[in-house]
């Protein structure tokens, strides 16, 4: 069954952090020391959640199977990586599928969303980072045209990750 997509209200802050907690530690758990990975999740409490999504600043899209269960999310958000934005611009913050989700064309319809989101709140470029050995993500970004433009240390408790930032003119 195709999942639905919608824009998410405060109400759903506890599924989006448990598909984060989820996918972050499914996809890059292994790599980091027990107690880095707890402080990296124990610092995106719910509250964070909450207030992010009652915050404007921000965009959420939700995606959904038809009984209602969360089986994805994505976050744009304000300028917070080490960019020099041209314009108008907006992050996206997270994008993330569960693993029963991957292959199923989601996070393209996804990213699809957030691309128009992103345009229709005026951003002329989106930008992101993603890890330097996630070769799956980087991919996917760049058949959408975004491309590399520096790195960027990602710091998940005391480890510090080497991300590529990338960048899509819209």
């Amino acid at each position: 069954m195709t999942a639905t997509l919608r824009m998410p209200t405060v109400a759903d802050a506890g599924a989006i952090a448990a598909i984060m907690r989820e996918c972050f530690t499914a996809t890059f758990g292994h790599l980091y020391d027990p107690a880095d990975l707890a402080s990296f999740l124990d610092g995106l409490t719910l509250e964070r959640w909450q207030a992010e999504l009652a915050d404007p600043a921000f965009a959420f899209l939700l995606a959904e199977e038809q009984e209602g269960r969360a089986v994805g999310f994505a976050k744009m958000g304000p300028h917070s990586l080490p960019v020099t934005p041209a314009g108008p611009m907006i992050e996206l913050r997270q994008l993330y599928v569960l693993g029963s989700q991957q292959g199923t064309g989601l996070a393209r319809r996804m990213m699809d969303r957030v691309i128009a989101t992103a345009r229709d709140r005026g951003a002329q470029e989106l930008f992101l980072s993603v890890y330097v050995d996630n070769h799956r993500a980087r991919r996917f970004y760049e058949r959408y045209g975004f491309e590399e433009i520096g790195t960027y240390a990602f710091m998940v408790g005391n480890h510090a990750d080497e991300d590529h930032l990338m960048r899509l003119v819209l």
